[in-house]
C-alpha cells in the first residue's frame, strides 16, 4: 500500500536516542517518491558500549513503534551495535525481525558489507570516530566478514561536547581520508552513523583509487533498494557514492545554512 509522500517506498528508520545525523542525512539521500518515518531507540545505560548492546537487545520493542505503517524496509541507524553484538547475533536478530514484521531489517553493518561486496572490495581502510575498544571490535567485525583491514585512522573527539561522536565536524571527518591516500585499498569506509560523512564523500568519492563509502551512505542505499524491491547493482552504487541524485540537495542545504 502506497502513501502520499512515498509512492515508491517507505522506510522505517531506527535512530539512537541522541543521534543528530541519521535523520538529516537520510532525508538528503532519499530520492523522490521514497520517504522515511523515524523511531528513537533509548537506553539508560551510562557507557557508549552498554547503550549499543542495549539497543540491539531492545530491537523488537523499538520496531513496535512503527505499528502497522506500510514500511517496505527497516533501517537500523547504528553500526556500533552490530560490532558489539557480533556477526552471529546480528544475523539472528535480522532473521527474527524479518519473520515478525514481514519486511527486511537492514543494519548499517550489513549494508556496508553488501556495498563492499557489490564493489568487489577486499582490502579496506577505516576512518573511525570510536574510542579504542569499539574501534577494535569493528575491526574484528569486518575481518569476520572476510575483509582485510589495512589501515585504521581514528578521528579525534572532544569530551566536552554533548556527544563526542555526534559533534564531530564534517571537515574533521574528511581529514581522516588523507592518512589513507597512499595505501593500496579497494575501498575506504567512514564509520559510525553519527559522524557526518556526506560532505566529505561528495568532495572526495574516490581516494587513491579507492571508492569512499560510509555507514550512513550504505544504509540509505541498501534500504532504498530494499524498500523499492530492487537488486543491488555496482553502477547504481557508484552513482550513489558520487552523489548523482543527493549531491545537489546537500549543496543546497549547505548553502542555505551559510546564509
Amino acid at each position: 500500500m502506497a502513501v502520499e509522500y512515498a509512492p515508491k517506498g517507505l522506510i522505517g528508520v531506527l535512530t539512537p536516542q541522541a543521534n543528530t545525523t541519521v535523520e538529516p542525512e537520510f532525508w538528503i539521500m532519499l530520492p523522490p517518491g521514497v520517504a522515511m518515518i523515524n523511531a528513537r531507540m533509548t537506553s539508560d545505560k551510562s557507557s557508549l558500549e552498554a547503550r549499543l548492546v542495549d539497543y540491539f537487545d531492545q530491537m523488537g520493542r523499538a520496531v513496535e513503534q512503527f505499528a502497522n505503517a506500510p514500511i517496505g524496509a527497516i533501517a537500523l541507524g547504528t553500526t556500533g551495535a552490530s560490532y558489539l553484538a557480533g556477526i552471529a547475533r546480528e544475523a539472528e536478530v535480522v532473521a527474527a525481525i524479518g519473520r515478525r514484521t514481514g519486511v527486511p531489517l537492514v543494519t548499517a553493518g550489513l549494508a556496508v558489507v553488501l556495498a563492499l561486496r557489490t564493489l568487489a572490495a577486499r582490502r579496506i581502510g577505516l576512518v573511525s570516530p570510536y574510542p579504542e575498544a569499539v574501534t577494535q571490535a569493528c575491526v574484528g567485525y569486518w575481518e569476520g566478514h572476510g575483509f582485510v583491514v589495512d589501515g585504521v585512522v581514528q578521528i579525534a573527539t572532544r569530551s566536552d561536547q554533548f556527544h563526542p561522536i555526534y559533534s564531530i565536524p564534517a571537515a574533521n571527518a574528511e581529514q581522516g581520508l588523507d592518512q589513507l591516500a597512499a595505501k593500496r585499498l579497494d575501498a575506504i569506509v567512514m564509520l559510525g552513523t553519527g559522524m557526518p560523512t556526506l560532505e566529505p564523500i561528495l568532495h572526495r568519492p574516490n581516494v587513491g583509487g579507492a571508492p569512499v563509502v560510509s555507514c550512513m551512505l550504505c544504509l540509505a542505499w541498501a534500504s532504498i533498494d530494499a524498500a523499492c524491491k530492487r537488486e543491488p547493482a555496482r553502477q547504481s552504487l557508484l552513482d550513489f557514492i558520487g552523489g548523482k541524485e543527493w549531491g545537489p540537495r546537500l549543496r543546497e542545504r549547505v548553502s542555505a545554512s551559510m546564509d
